[in-house]
């Protein structure tokens, strides 16, 4: 490959790797219910909700800097994993009450298994 190619193939590389807000795996359809308040790119910003990337594995009320989760988050206890975020997306006010998160919940069972895949996707 001549020198002329390889200097701007290396240049888009490191624009690409060093975006402030890397682009997340194509989202699923019922990620538009939940990108009206929460954004998914790594190092985005947090809207009404948080931002979720990087979310699973994490205590819950403690991901995203700088944004104010109820004390009822904060002092859960969860983990987000797959069963947590199943029944949080389900009914976030069951499991904690006093939470914030006005979402009513999404009782189809395949709805919440994609979004609890995407959402585990982002990392």
């Amino acid at each position: 490959m001549s020198k002329r190619l390889i200097a701007p193939a290396l240049a888009a590389a490191f624009l690409i790797a060093g975006s402030a807000h890397a682009a997340p795996p194509p989202a699923p359809a019922s990620w538009a219910r939940c990108a009206i308040c929460h954004d998914n790119t790594k190092g985005g910003p947090n809207k009404i909700g948080p931002n979720l990337y990087g979310v699973v594995s994490k205590k819950a009320g403690t991901h995203a800097a700088n944004f104010r989760y109820s004390d009822g988050l904060k002092k859960s206890g969860l983990t987000w994993n797959a069963a947590t975020l199943d029944k949080w997306i389900e009914n976030p006010r069951a499991l904690v009450p006093g939470t914030m998160m006005s979402f009513p919940g999404l009782k189809d069972p395949a709805k919440r298994a994609e979004l609890v895949g995407y959402l585990t996707s982002l990392k």
